[in-house]
């Protein structure tokens, strides 16, 4: 037993040890087998289906579906022209704001499942607000001057507030905030629900509908067409966000508080870093991230408020985790899943192949990168608690 112990200390030992590098490199790999494994999905699919003419036959067997195509097409799909490359851009800018918000407070040691409650808050946040400023405000360039700042300050506020009930409840009542962001997704979506329905509701529309924002907030596109609904200044904004949270996270003395909790915490309380300030901090922080993502979807994308948001909160997670949840590598990462989203309906347009087929290759590509993940946060908690000992320092 004694034998077995130490190799499992010397496993966790090498996976809590890795850098960001080699964890950036092992989620690489990861992506890649994914491809590989998916490959064999798509052919399994494609023998179990039913079609008039095979796709492609190997050693006297029929598939609906040529895996090679497949992928082709989605490359295709993804960045074929200026309306498909805009549609995953689009996806990408959504996914850097719910990645980043999860990246955070993992550098604190800590977890934000919630980010996307703070992302549904953040969107109705700013809808109300713009359906309420507009009718103090000019019309023209002076009221959007006005209207797009206001959208996003609400935005972030609400999802910053509603980040730091978490992080309030974990440092004043010992609350796990995996289990209390997670709770919380559900509640605000039936906030969000019972507000629109009761007072913001569009009476020529059925369903939960708000009315529309204002066109003098609308982020329209540009460079791109404007059915695409994405806008490259957005885009750009997005990554002025990561490099700023990168440049906090590693230039700062507030981000090597934070990175020190995250990894060393008794040291970081025997060195007089404040625990309750690193935890209100990153979970509000995040809070306040995943709000504006909220309130860009809002402004960029739908231009009201609606029930069915994508689940780009929940998706920012595996963003991050792939990234290693390094703020800069989140653009690579996000554009990844971006174009298997985009991509993944061109995939079942021209070919016929159902969209779970996509939905089983980012689950493959979430599996297989988080697995080792997991494993090496499973044993970094054992660290701490003292149930394993593992020799040498860790990033």
């Amino acid at each position: 037993m004694s034998g077995l112990t130490a190799r499992i200390e010397r496993l966790f030992g090498v996976l809590i040890r890795l850098s960001t590098g080699e964890r950036m490199l092992l989620s690489s790999a990861a992506v890649l087998v994914a491809v590989g494994v998916g490959m064999i999905v798509i052919l399994g699919a494609g023998y179990a289906a039913t079609c008039r003419s095979p796709a492609l036959s190997v050693f006297g067997l029929e598939f609906c579906y040529n895996p090679i195509e497949t992928y082709f097409v989605l490359l295709q799909g993804a960045f074929g022209d200026s309306f498909k490359l805009a549609v995953t851009l689009q996806w990408t800018t959504l996914l850097l704001f719910t990645g980043l918000s999860f990246a955070i407070p993992y550098k604190a040691g800590l977890f934000n499942i919630g980010a996307q409650g703070q992302f549904v808050l953040g969107s109705l946040a700013t809808t109300i607000a713009l359906l309420w400023a507009a009718e103090i405000t000019p019309s023209g360039m002076l009221g959007r001057l006005v209207l797009v700042p206001v959208g996003l300050l609400a935005g972030g506020a609400i999802g910053g507030l509603y980040g730091l009930l978490p992080g309030y409840l974990k440092h004043r009542f010992e609350v796990n905030e995996v289990i209390s962001t997670l709770l919380l997704n559900f509640i605000a979506t039936a906030i969000a629900v019972v507000t629109v329905d009761r007072y913001f509701a569009d009476p020529e529309l059925q369903g939960t509908v708000s009315r529309s924002i204002p066109t003098e907030a609308v982020l329209s596109s540009q460079l791109f067409p404007s059915s695409a609904n994405f806008s490259l200044l957005v885009f750009a904004f997005a990554l002025l966000v990561l490099g700023g949270f990168y440049w906090l996270l590693t230039n700062s003395a507030i981000g090597y508080e934070i990175r020190t909790m995250g990894t060393q915490p008794k040291a970081a309380r025997f060195g007089g870093v404040s625990e309750r300030f690193t935890t209100l901090f990153s979970m509000t922080t995040a809070g306040v991230v995943a709000g504006v993502g909220g309130a860009v979807f809002i402004m960029m994308v739908l231009g009201r408020w609606q029930t069915g948001a994508p689940p780009v909160g929940f998706d920012g997670i595996a963003v991050s985790i792939l990234a290693g949840n390094n703020p800069l590598a989140l653009l690579p990462s996000g554009l990844l899943f971006g174009a298997l989203q985009s991509g993944g309906q061109a995939i079942q347009f021209q070919l016929g192949i159902p969209s779970e087929i996509v939905g089983v290759l980012r689950g493959l590509i979430i599996l297989l990168v988080a697995t080792p993940e997991l494993f090496r946060l499973f044993g970094t908690q054992l660290e701490r608690r003292g149930l394993i000992t593992v020799d040498g320092g860790r990033e």
